[in-house]
């Protein structure tokens, strides 16, 4: 009786031993099949598939089988199936951190935020998986900020948690997002470096967050790829570093990487800003013919053209448009000398460079809708003029119903500055301190305007005192750059700058052409000095130093006889600087071309400028 007793347990046990084994092995295919389904993308074979084994018992089903049902659920979006499956496996879920990260994962991926909250809070043991479910989930949802504070609480966070991370703060593009990123990185275990998507992820926060200086590090040890030089190229741009944009280009071609539309916006863009012809040529010509018909890049090249100077190759691309659109038309109004972002704004500034006011008013009357950059042009046309009256009436208008706004008093006392009108500067300049406390970069502008008017009227203690004011303030004055191409190769110029190595000849060839100026009757004015000479200065050094009249030399000292000099600067042109290129454009027969912050200065070889001196 008890061998009988004992042979019965023991098949007993056998029997359950068979079934748990064939229990695991049914689970195991069925959880390899459903994973099978949801890698091909094919996520609603993965639901059919859970739903034909629904009968059976769930609590016996695997962890795998679990995670790839609600795995195919988030990317469905189907949040009512994923919650009737929650309801089936509720018990399960404190034990099991890769179901508990599925379910936030499905409540995130269907923006049910309360859900995944409830979930991750009642969750008694934390995992970096279902950490980085809450983070991606936050993330998904453009809460940055909170995927952020979730990672405050990680104490040894992988290399996912880390991409995460430098995505969040992608998202945010803010100077504390860009801090975090930096201690994070100098923090970062050495040997999470051999890992190239977190590199890559790192690179891009970095762009997001407008540090490209360190971008520039990482470039060199991840992947290449078009996106990776285009974000790259882009930063360049926004640096105003064309020449840096321009070598990743020919960087690009020799790891043979094909250009999309991207990178040749880029890199047009690029020439636009060094405003040279031949180096534009060069490059536009070895842009494929099926890209030029593009509609970006056709308004891209108009733009360009219009900024290089030469507005009958912009018009032959505007007239291949079967179609122009809006951006179209305003490029093309930019090419005749229009400046300005919108066609009323284009027009209005039209006429301010040109001294048409009554044409203004008229155009201004008739504009329905005033946006704040058409009352900037109508006031800058009317300061221009020197109705300042007027000017002021219409302030007071803009500002019945709007903010005051600084580039349109910026505009005011550019006025009075032509004017010569200190007393108004002043009242202008006052005022400007009293609405705009915290100015930023437009203090040293307004200052140095200021100081013009003073040093104009000869009263150079105010002028030196306002400079000192300046330079004890903690915002920096910007510094006057030039840029010119001479035989292809690009160069920059800075004020007083002694960097280049040929720059001996450069300055030699300046004291030439000061010498030329005077023999024909040019004196230096004075008046656009605003700060005391040093004594190892004069009138003639400070004035002939600044970087257009380096980037000139330049081109004189490599070619004695240019038919044309072109160079873009980053300020406005000064007035004597102004009257003196007009008079090199005539003693060298040359014309050249000036490119600064407010429009582009013709110099003729008749010693005529094509701003008429209105600028």
């Amino acid at each position: 009786m008890s061998i009988r007793l004992l042979n019965l347990r023991v098949l007993s046990s056998l029997f359950v031993f068979v079934k748990r084994s064939i229990n695991v092995q049914t689970n195991f295919d069925l959880g390899k099949q459903m994973k099978l389904f949801n890698d091909n993308k094919q996520f609603n074979k993965t639901i059919e598939l859970f739903d034909k084994q629904m009968k059976s018992n769930t609590k016996t089903f695997s962890s795998l089988i679990i995670t790839q049902v609600l795995k195919a659920c988030a990317h469905l979006e189907d949040i009512q199936r994923g919650k009737t499956i929650h309801q089936l496996i509720s018990s399960r879920i404190k034990d099991d951190s890769y179901i508990s990260a599925s379910l936030i994962h499905l409540y995130m991926q269907c923006s049910d935020i309360t859900n995944a909250e409830l979930l991750f809070d009642k969750t008694t043991k934390t995992t970096l998986s279902i950490y980085g479910a809450m983070m991606k989930g936050y993330i998904k949802n453009n809460q940055a900020n909170k995927a952020i504070d979730i990672f405050d609480e990680i104490k040894n966070p992988d290399e996912v948690i880390l991409i995460l991370l430098f995505n969040a703060c992608s998202q945010l593009k803010t100077a504390e997002a860009l801090n975090l990123i930096k201690n994070v990185f100098q923090q970062m275990p050495k040997f999470f470096y051999s890992n190239q998507r977190l590199l890559t992820t790192l690179f891009d926060a970095f762009i997001k967050c407008g540090d490209y200086s360190n971008a520039r590090i990482l470039f060199s040890k991840i992947p290449k790829s078009v996106e990776s030089y285009g974000n790259l190229m882009n930063g360049s741009n926004r640096e105003n570093n064309p020449s840096q944009t321009l070598e990743l280009f020919n960087q690009m071609k020799s790891d043979h990487i094909k250009a999309n539309t991207i990178i040749y916006l880029c890199v047009i863009k690029a020439l636009s800003q060094t405003g040279d012809y031949s180096l534009s040529q060069s490059i536009i010509e070895q842009i494929p013919h099926h890209f030029l018909v593009n509609n970006q890049l056709q308004n891209a090249l108009i733009d360009m053209w219009g900024k290089v100077g030469y507005v009958d190759k912009a018009k032959e691309i505007f007239q291949t448009i079967p179609k122009p659109d809006y951006i179209g038309y305003t490029a093309m109004i930019n090419c005749y000398g229009l400046n300005g972002q919108v066609t009323h704004v284009c027009v209005l500034n039209a006429c301010s460079h040109s001294g048409l006011v009554d044409e203004a008013r008229t155009i201004f009357l008739n504009i329905e809708t005033k946006t704040n950059k058409i009352y900037t042009a109508m006031i800058d046309c009317l300061s221009r003029a020197s109705f300042f009256e007027e000017a002021q009436k219409l302030i007071d208008e803009f500002e019945h119903d709007y903010s005051p706004i600084i580039p349109i008093y910026m505009s005011l006392l550019s006025g009075a500055r032509n004017e010569k009108n200190s007393h108004l500067s002043q009242q202008v300049f006052d005022r400007m301190k009293i609405l705009f406390p915290e100015v930023g970069k437009s203090y040293p502008s307004a200052s140095v305007l200021l100081a013009n008017v003073y040093a104009i009227s000869g009263d150079m203690e105010k002028a030196s005192n306002i400079q000192n004011q300046v330079s004890k303030s903690q915002v920096k004055k910007e510094i006057g750059l030039s840029w010119t191409v001479v035989n292809g190769q690009y160069f920059k110029f800075r004020a007083h700058d002694k960097s280049h190595p040929r720059s001996k000849e450069i300055y030699a060839l300046v004291d030439q052409i000061s010498k030329r100026l005077i023999e024909h009757g040019h004196q230096h004015d004075s008046a656009w000095i605003t700060r005391p000479l040093d004594e190892d200065e004069t009138v003639i050094s400070v004035l002939c130093g600044h970087s257009e009249n380096l980037a000139i030399a330049w081109n004189l000292l490599e070619n004695s006889n240019p038919s044309r000099i072109q160079i873009t600067k980053n300020l406005r042109v000064c007035g004597n600087c102004h009257q003196a290129t007009k008079l090199i454009a005539a003693l060298y027969q040359c014309e050249i071309i000036v490119r600064d912050a407010h429009r582009t200065h013709h110099f003729y070889k008749n010693g005529q400028c094509s701003c008429n001196d209105y600028f």
